[in-house]
This record gives structure tokens, C-alpha cells and sequence, in this order.
């Protein structure tokens, strides 16, 4: 017996090609983003205030940005040791850099230092960067600045 010629294999339509190409190519990026995120999750390295530290309870030894302003007073060198406090105005955070320090790097100026917190809390700086001029602030910092009642608007924007 022969099938009747009305019976035919259904084959896709123009539409559904182009839906299941990108439907496809979309899960293709969707991996792809998520596995260079996995990656990368190590590398990040987040900017935290004073003030973050202390509320979001940053584990010692992770790695992130610690800014503010140095506070006055606190600037303290021994050779390349040099110690100081970085403030948001609310909080304060004890920092340590060995090396040497970015020309413009002074008391009452923006400051933002990579690192990590030590065990005993105080900050241990790889890398201390120092703004260039007062028009170069971190949103941030200039954020925890202004809701701890420390920003100066005269002095940048």
C-alpha cells in the first residue's frame, strides 16, 4: 500500500528557522557571559568607603578600593612605610602602603588605595592612587562625602 499524497513530512517554516537561530545564538550568549563572569569573579575588585566596610562586614584578604579622603594629622613615613587614616567624614579606617606615594598624594585630599583589610581590621594598600585635581572624585566617595555632611562643594564637583 502506497500513502495517499496529502500525507507530507512538515517541514519548518522561514519563521521558526529565524526563531530557533536566535533562540540559539541568544543561549550561546547567555553561557558564554556567564562562564567569563565565573571567571573573572576573583578579579573584580570592588570600591568601598569607610563606611561600607564597616556595614557590609568586608571579609580580610578580599580584595577592593578603599576611598576617601586622608584625614589630617594621621600621614605618618618611615622611608617607604608610610601610614595613614582614610575618612568618609562618618568613619575612619587605618591604612598602610610600603612604597612611594603619588606626588600629589597629601592630608585633606582625595585618596583611593587597592588592597585588603589585614586581620586586626587596618587596611594594607597595594597600589595608592591620589587625584589629579579636585575635579576628579570618585561618585562615591563624593556620595558617603556628601551624606556624612564632608563635602565640600567649592573644592570639585
Amino acid at each position: 500500500m502506497t500513502m495517499p499524497a496529502t500525507i507530507r513530512k512538515k517541514s519548518w517554516t522561514r519563521k521558526q528557522k529565524r526563531l530557533a537561530t536566535i533562540g540559539g545564538l541568544g543561549l550561546v550568549l547567555a553561557l558564554s557571559t556567564t562562564l567569563v563572569l565565573i571567571a573573572l569573579r576573583d578579579q573584580i575588585v570592588f570600591f568601598y568607603s569607610p563606611s561600607d566596610v564597616i556595614s557590609k562586614e568586608v571579609v580580610p584578604g578580599q580584595a577592593i578600593r578603599l576611598g576617601g579622603l586622608v584625614k589630617d594629622g594621621t600621614w605618618q613615613r618611615d622611608g617607604q612605610n608610610n601610614s595613614f587614616v582614610v575618612t568618609d567624614g562618618a568613619n575612619d579606617i587605618s591604612a598602610s602602603y610600603v612604597g612611594i606615594l603619588p606626588d600629589l598624594f597629601r592630608e585633606g585630599q582625595g585618596v583611593v588605595a587597592e588592597g585588603s583589610l589585614g586581620p586586626e581590621g587596618n587596611f594594607q594598600a597595594t597600589n595608592v592612587l591620589a587625584k589629579h585635581d579636585e575635579n576628579y572624585v570618585p561618585k562615591e566617595v563624593v556620595d558617603a562625602l556628601k551624606a556624612s555632611g564632608e563635602w565640600r562643594p567649592e573644592a570639585g564637583q
